[in-house]
């Protein structure tokens, strides 16, 4: 999924993006509020983290502006305020969770994949589709119960069909939520990595998984659940 971190001080927020990279996710950062806000508002991201004391433009601005303009991202507050007020300020405008530096970077990727499970209604952190298993918490997929491995890139894409098991997702939705802004994109880089993941995924004596919808996307599903 795709992040984007806006945190002005540097050592953390090289930290906390490559953490997150490194973790599996797509990664956007920013050093200040303004071009914070340009990036949230020019990308879909799954989850905003969100630094309160920025230069140019203050992370509650930020984040009062965002849902005043109905940008639904799930935004994590960093600050290093720990006065209840605050706290309640940002989460009365808006923000989805709350962490006071010092924080563990393991539990700001608890949160942080608690939050994208939220965003697609999936509570469980292991996502089943048919005899396919998806764990967003260890990054590991099963089918049948045996192992399969994938890239880091063909789990990323995995994951993002697999959290909206059953619907379409369009090749330009997959390129925005599996590749960050720098990344230079291919028109069909998506289609060759659903292709290694077909390679990886469908079994002949088992029912096909990820299907093609010609000219709009792809839609991970039991065949007997698929469209026509």
């Amino acid at each position: 999924m795709r992040i984007l971190v806006v945190e002005d001080y540097a050592p953390l927020r090289r930290s906390l993006s490559q953490g997150l990279k490194e973790a599996g996710f797509s990664v956007d950062e920013s050093g200040d509020g303004e071009e914070g806000r340009w990036y949230a508002k020019s990308n879909a991201y799954d989850v905003i983290v969100l630094d309160l004391m920025l230069p140019k433009l203050d992370g509650i601005s930020l984040l009062k502006g965002l849902r005043a303009e109905g940008n639904r991202s799930h935004v994590i507050i960093l600050t290093a305020r720990d006065g209840v007020e605050d706290r309640v300020r940002g989460l009365d405008l808006g923000a989805d969770d709350y962490l006071v530096k010092p924080f563990a970077f393991d539990e700001l990727l608890a949160r942080v994949r608690a939050l994208t499970r939220r965003a697609y209604n999936a509570k469980n952190p292991v996502i089943a589709i048919g005899d396919l298993e998806v764990d967003t918490t260890a990054k590991e997929v099963r089918r049948g119960g045996v192992r399969i491995d994938l890239t880091a890139r063909e789990y990323s894409l995995l994951e993002c069909l697999a959290l909206r098991a059953g619907a379409l997702v369009t090749r330009s939705e997959l390129e925005e939520h599996c590749y960050d802004f720098n990344a230079d994109v291919s028109s069909n880089v998506i289609d060759v990595y659903i292709g290694y993941l077909r390679k990886k995924i469908e079994r002949p004596d088992k029912p096909k998984l990820i299907h093609t919808r010609r000219g709009q996307g792809y839609v991970l599903a039991a065949e007997e659940q698929a469209a026509p």
